[in-house]
Order: structure tokens, then C-alpha cells, then sequence
């Protein structure tokens, strides 16, 4: 039950859970620090349950706050969260201002009206536009690139009224343009409903299935190839084709291992679907030409342990981008009524210093995606002339690929992407016969944004094994380092996911109050090479965490910052990293910003009904195993919790995420706080109208980032 009683001028909220009574006093008034400082965080109660497994017994005091149920939580867990939300927002009250400028500033530096660059698919333009004031993007078409007589085809907002969350996702226009599909979220929990709309006469069919996860035009323009997951386990495991006329689905493939995830794409020259069955280090395809959508499904090449790869199609071959026998993988072409191994061609060959990671075909032309020595490069292929050649570039750290809206096969342009961490990010076109280059956007920064005030650099770090490892910041010109500098330390390190150093307006909120801000590209993602992303996953995972805790010492003994002056930050996996290193170093932080974080790792894995696990023991390992469960048993945050002294802490949860449920992060705050022997300030915020990526309008977000910003300034002392 809970009461809120008004005496006076005081608020007391007074929460009784169980046999545990919470009371936070503060003055609604007159607010001061030091009325922050002598109040008392919620306690949770305890209810141990006991978990016996390979010789251990196991006993957790928090499985209480579990509850999977989609509509609504139990009271107790509700006025929980509540309880600790209205705790965070009082610790927080002081900083109120400071977190209103950074949003204000936030704001101030974007163009809140503003148009995506248009791209070209069929006889349309297609682009979205925001609008001042308004959360969400209006999807919009034209039949010529300067927008004259446009149309709307969606409107977010108009959309997600009455929704306290509202995502659209995967926008799928038929050929000839009559009919869009798309997919909508309205909770946060990921899992889309898929709808079409007619755009000839602007009503929505009443086709509509749920759990849908990709979904593929056939060259008819009436059958969808749609991938759809499973209602619990949250398992993309269904290959369906769907009869927009007649409104009927028939399933083609039903994956039954549950290692694996199926998702469906259509290749750029509009020639095949392709059905893509992954797990984390195998492939299998399969494809459908798209101009035969009532053929039967055939295989490309079956799955075989260790066996990663992708498929394209290019004029009647299909390019199979393969680990086999290439670290970093190979490319070669092979027939499509026989591509097995043994009608392989070469295409492009291994390069132990070089990851291929991905190439686009145009028509006449491929662009390959490569990472060398930790950055990124395009390679651009004269198919027909028999030359390539890389895009330069002028910066020692930058982040650069394929664009958003290549979406023609037969074109003379491409456009790809560029951005540093001073450098805003730009759409380029580049001109495929000719060369030559042409700027179509540049993030605008709104308030005077002049890059020579800033410095980026990529320095590289000491680990304990002797391995180097890439760090890149961000600072003002002239930062003196003596090491009293404020630093913000970002990392995540798994799923082979690379964290590249890109632009972002917001961040100059902390850089412009002098701190540095970092970036460190531990192993397990892929940042150098295949062998960076498997030297930190499943028996090799401890090195993730300890490359980031080297990171930081190397930052501290080089004069960047120091322990007191270092906050550091992560989310989901990379929150499951930041609960690891202040369970290995706390000395080594002086605050943790813990976001989404999946850190009750032993007993999320082996509860087979969650969503994302079985399809997970393959990245983590399987605690079924006892092998598995001893190492993984070593770095689990929530296990690991010891009597010691922490961080301070703002560990953050979405109450309906699906990734990482809420309770995780919920029972690690509540586990350290019993356990700590020191008096470090542990938050808990829960977003009761949000998913895995928080809120879902775009004001919100900064709303949440310039809190988490002023969060971080103030464990360092900047309050203004």
C-alpha cells in the first residue's frame, strides 16, 4: 500500500511492502543537499529462494521482483519501483536546473524542423520530415526530388496518440507503390504488429499479423515473405507467405533449434528473397526468386559448425561472403542451381590484416565494407573495368559505411556515411563513373558549432596481457593533462558489435564543461578483426571486462583523468560490463551509469522460457553446463556482488523491455546496497512507459540523456 501524506510543509512517503516499512522525508519547499544527504533509499524485503545446481546452492533474496505479465505487475513490485523512482528524483532535485539547461541545450543545438535526404526506390522519392515540437517523424514521398506535390504516407504523431509509447519500424513499399507495409509497437516491448495501407486511397487493410519481425515484397505486389517470433520465447522462428488479397498466410519454415533466429531480406536487384537461419557462428540460407513468390524454398548452403557467412545475388550468381577458411572472412560466386563448395570462385580473397565486413552490389559495381587496424574503409569495385579503390579520408579517428537509401540497383550513385566525433554526420553522394563527390546533408549544430574548438585523437591502452587496446576521445583544445580532468569512459564489448566514434551534438554538453569523453573498443566486438570479437565471448568473456578496468588505469597513469574524476557508462551487454567492472575495481570509478543492464546472467540463462536465451548460449554458454556455469559464474554482476566498497550508481530499467527484463537491474541496486560497506549513493530509475531503447519520442530522449549528463556532472561537482 501506499500513502503520501502532506503535514505542513513536508512530504512523507510512506511504502509498506511486506513486513518492510520505507519512509523518505524531504522538505517540498526548501529542498537542500543536505536534506539529500539524510535520506534513507527504499530496502527492499528479502524472500530467499534457493537454487541448487552442479554442487552450489544458490540463494536469491530478490527473485520477488520478477513478473513476467504483459498488462500488469503485482502491486508490491509496482510501489517498489515507485518508491525507488520517487527516491532517484529526490536524490536528483538539486540538479534539477542543471539537467533543464542541458536539455534546453541539447534541443537548442538541433534543427527541430528538418528533412531526411530523399532516396530514390521505383517512381518515388521517400524521406521523413519532424517538425518542431512533435516526437515523432512524419514518413513522406514525392514523385521528383525537390518534393513537389508531396504526400504523407504515415504520421507518427497523429499515430501515437493516446500511447505512452509508439514505435514504427521496417517501412516496405510494394513495387509498383500502391500498398506500404509497415510494423508498430505500442508498448515497448518489441514485438510488432504488422499493417498495410493502401496509399491509392489512404485506408488501412484490415490484414494484420502479429510478431512480426521482417517482412519482403514479392515482385506481384500482392505476397509478403514475413518472419515472425515466437509469443514467449521471443524466437524470430516462422517463415510465412502472405495473400494480401485474400488475407491468408502459409508458413514455409518453422526453425526448430533454438539456437537459432531466422530473418528474411530482399536482394538490391529486387531478384531474390533471401531467408537468412543464424545463430552466432553458423548460417544457413535460403531463397525464394522474387518473381516466382508460389516457388518452394530452397537451400543455399545447410549449417555447419563455425560456418558463418552471407549471400547477395548479382546477375544470375550468388556472392557468398564466407569465414571459411578467411579469419576475416572471403568473398566468392556460385551457381544457383549448384553453390556448393566445390563451384566456388574467388571473388575477393582473405586478407588476414583486413575483415571484409559486407558488400553491396550495384549494377556494374560492388562496395565492400572493410575494417582495418580499427577503423573503417569503402572499397569501391569496377566490376566490369576490373579496378577498385579506397575512399580517402582526412581524419586520424571517424566512423564511415553505407548510407541509409541505396536503395536502386541500376544507378551511377551511391551515398555513404561520414562522421567523426568533431566531424557532424554527413550523407555523401559519390558518383560511381565519375568520382567525383557531393555533400548532400550535413548534421546541422545549431548555436555557432565550430570543430577546430575540439580535439579527437585514438590513443591505445595497455591490458594485463600485453594486448594493445583502442581508446578514442574527445576533448576542448587545451584540456590540461594532469589528470584532474572529468572523463566519461563508454564501452560495450560484445556480440562482435563495434562502438565506432561518430558525432553527437548532445555530447558537447559535457565536453564544453571540460570533460573528456571516451570511447574504449574492447574485445568482444570487432573493432580489430574476427579475432578481437572471439577473444571476448564464452570462455575467453573475462577479457572484455578487463581490457575496460586496463583502459581506465592506463587513462589515469597517462594524466586523462583519475579514479574520483572517472564516471563510467553502458547499456544492455555494455551494462552487464559495467556491472562486472565495479564488482572487479570499484576503486578504479568514481560512478557508474548502468543502463538496461543485463547482469543477472547465471539465473537468466538458465531459465529456458525468458525471451533472447537459448538463442544465447551460444554467445554466453549454456549454465546447464557445468564447464559454462563455473566460468560464467567467475564475471556474473549479480553473483559477484561482494562485501565491499562501490561506485556510485544510476542503474536505469524500462519496465517493459524485453531484451533485459526490469528485474535485473532492480535486484542488482537492491543486492549492492545490502551488501556495501561503504555509504555510495545507489539510484534506481525505472521507465514505466518505455522498452529496451527507452522512451520512444524523440523529446523524451533527451530529456532522459540530458539527465544522465547531469547525472555525470555532478558526481564530478559541475552543478552549473
Amino acid at each position: 500500500m501506499r500513502e503520501i501524506l502532506y503535514v505542513l510543509s513536508f512530504v512523507f512517503i510512506v511504502i509498506v511492502i511486506g513486513n518492510t516499512v520505507i519512509v523518505a522525508q524531504s522538505n517540498s519547499n526548501n529542498f537542500t543537499k543536505s536534506d539529500n544527504e539524510k535520506m534513507k533509499p527504499p530496502v527492499a524485503k528479502k524472500v530467499p529462494k534457493v537454487t541448487k545446481i552442479h554442487g552450489y546452492e544458490v540463494v536469491d533474496n530478490y527473485h520477488w521482483m520478477r513478473d513476467r505479465s504483459d498488462k500488469k505487475k503485482r502491486p508490491e513490485i509496482m510501489e517498489y519501483l515507485e518508491a525507488e523512482n520517487a527516491y532517484t528524483d529526490a536524490m536528483m532535485k538539486p540538479y534539477n536546473k542543471l539537467t533543464d539547461k542541458i536539455y534546453d541545450e541539447i534541443v537548442g543545438r538541433i534543427k527541430q524542423t528538418d528533412l531526411s535526404v530523399p532516396y530514390k526506390y521505383g517512381d518515388y522519392w521517400y524521406y521523413t520530415k519532424t517538425i518542431e515540437g512533435k516526437n515523432y517523424p512524419v514518413y513522406m514521398r514525392a514523385k521528383t526530388f525537390d518534393k513537389k506535390n508531396e504526400e504523407v504516407l504515415l504520421d507518427q504523431n497523429e499515430m501515437a496518440k493516446g500511447y505512452k509509447f509508439y514505435s514504427i519500424r521496417r517501412l516496405t513499399v510494394s513495387d509498383d507503390g500502391n500498398l506500404l507495409a509497415y510494423l508498430v509497437d505500442t508498448v515497448g516491448y518489441r514485438q510488432y504488429t504488422l499493417q498495410i495501407k493502401d496509399l491509392r486511397t489512404g485506408k488501412t487493410l484490415p490484414n494484420k499479423i502479429e510478431r512480426v519481425t521482417t517482412v519482403n515484397w514479392a515482385s506481384d505486389n500482392n505476397t509478403l515473405f514475413i518472419t515472425a517470433e515466437d509469443e514467449v520465447h521471443k524466437r524470430s522462428d516462422e517463415f510465412w507467405r502472405h495473400d494480401v488479397k485474400k488475407n491468408k498466410s502459409e508458413l514455409l519454415y518453422q526453425e526448430k533449434d533454438v539456437l537459432f533466429n531466422i530473418y528474411a531480406g530482399r536482394s538490391r536487384d529486387r531478384k531474390m528473397i533471401l531467408l537468412n537461419v543464424g545463430a552466432a557462428t553458423m548460417d544457413e540460407y535460403h531463397y525464394i526468386p522474387a518473381d516466382k513468390p508460389n516457388s518452394k524454398l530452397k537451400m543455399i548452403l545447410p549449417r555447419e559448425k563455425d560456418h558463418e557467412y552471407d549471400v547477395d545475388h548479382y546477375k544470375g550468381e550468388f556472392y557468398i561472403t564466407t569465414n571459411k577458411n578467411a579469419e576475416n572472412n572471403r568473398v566468392v560466386k556460385a551457381p544457383i542451381k549448384n553453390p556448393s563448395e566445390k563451384n566456388w570462385k574467388e571473388f575477393i580473397p582473405h586478407n588476414p590484416e583486413i575483415k571484409i565486413e559486407g558488400v553491396s552490389f550495384f549494377d556494374g559495381y560492388a562496395v565492400v565494407s572493410e575494417l582495418e587496424n580499427g577503423l573503417e574503409y569503402l572499397r569501391l569495385m569496377d566490376l566490369e573495368a576490373g579496378k577498385s579503390k579506397r575512399l580517402e579520408t582526412d581524419e586520424e579517428v571517424y566512423t564511415m559505411g553505407m548510407a541509409g537509401g541505396n536503395a536502386e540497383f541500376e544507378t551511377d550513385t551511391i551515398r555513404y556515411y561520414y562522421a567523426s566525433m568533431i566531424t557532424p554526420g554527413s550523407t555523401i553522394e559519390y558518383n560511381l563513373k565519375t568520382g567525383k563527390t557531393k555533400i548532400l546533408k550535413q548534421q546541422e549544430v545549431l548555436g555557432g558549432y565550430d570543430k577546430s574548438e575540439y580535439v579527437t585523437k585514438r590513443v591505445w591502452a595497455d591490458a594485463r596481457d600485453g594486448v594493445k587496446v583502442p581508446i578514442s576521445l574527445v576533448m576542448k583544445k587545451g584540456t590540461k593533462l594532469d589528470g584532474k580532468a572529468p572523463l566519461l569512459l563508454y564501452a560495450y564489448g560484445s556480440y562482435g558489435y563495434s562502438m565506432t566514434p561518430s558525432f553527437s551534438s548532445a555530447r558537447l554538453s559535457l565536453v564544453d564543461r571540460g570533460m573528456i569523453y571516451a570511447i574504449a573498443h574492447i574485445r568482444g566486438g570487432s573493432e580489430l578483426g574476427e579475432k578481437w570479437r572471439q577473444d571476448g565471448r564464452m570462455f575467453k568473456k573475462l577479457n572484455t571486462f578487463y581490457d575496460f578496468i586496463d583502459s581506465a588505469k592506463w587513462l589515469h597513469k597517462n594524466k586523462y583523468s583519475s579514479a574520483d574524476r572517472t564516471i563510467i557508462q553502458g547499456g544492455s551487454a555494455g551494462g552487464l560490463l559495467m556491472g562486472g567492472v565495479v564488482n572487479m575495481s570499484p576503486k578504479t570509478f568514481k560512478a557508474a551509469i548502468v543502463q538496461v543492464p543485463f547482469v543477472d546472467v547465471l539465473n537468466t540463462m538458465l531459465d529456458e522460457t525468458l525471451p533472447l536465451t537459448t538463442q544465447e548460449w551460444i554467445e554466453w554458454g549454456n549454465p546447464n553446463e557445468k564447464e559454462a556455469y563455473d566460468y560464467m559464474r567467475k564475471y556474473s554482476p549479480y553473483d559477484n556482488i561482494a562485501k565491499q566498497g562501490y561506485p556510485n550508481m544510476l542503474i536505469e530499467v524500462s519496465l517493459w523491455d524485453s531484451q533485459v527484463p526490469y528485474w535485473e537491474g532492480a535486484k542488482f541496486a537492491a543486492k549492492v546496497r545490502d551488501h556495501m560497506t561503504n555509504d555510495a549513493e545507489v539510484l534506481l530509475k525505472t521507465n514505466m512507459g518505455g522498452g529496451h531503447g527507452g522512451s520512444s519520442g524523440r523529446y523524451d530522449r533527451y530529456k532522459e540523456i540530458a539527465f544522465n549528463y547531469a547525472y555525470a556532472l555532478s558526481q564530478v561537482g559541475i552543478k552549473k
